[in-house]
């Protein structure tokens, strides 16, 4: 954890995306009092995500500079464009 640069540390240990994401589902979950099979919660998880990532529009901060550094770090591995700092799809 240490052997990367501040940037990248804060990226690592920015967890308010995640707990967002898991409380945006658990709101979605907790009023079910039970579900029919595994099927029927994966399909209201992957709606609720599907309604969540439409609110995902937020660019991370210093992300040129950290997806750099990324890919300093692990060359080969990640694939970067230049121009835009953004990573290949």
């Amino acid at each position: 954890y240490f052997e990367y640069t501040a940037p990248i540390r804060k990226l690592i240990y920015t967890t308010n995306a995640v707990e967002g994401f898991h409380r945006q589902v658990r709101k979605v979950t907790k009023t079910k009092g039970a579900f029919t099979n595994d099927m029927a919660l994966l399909k209201l998880v992957y709606l609720a995500t599907q309604r969540i990532e439409k609110k995902w529009n937020a660019p991370l901060q210093n992300w040129g500079l950290v997806v750099q550094q990324l890919a300093i770090k692990f060359e080969g591995r990640l694939e970067l464009d230049l121009a835009t700092n953004k990573t290949k799809s």
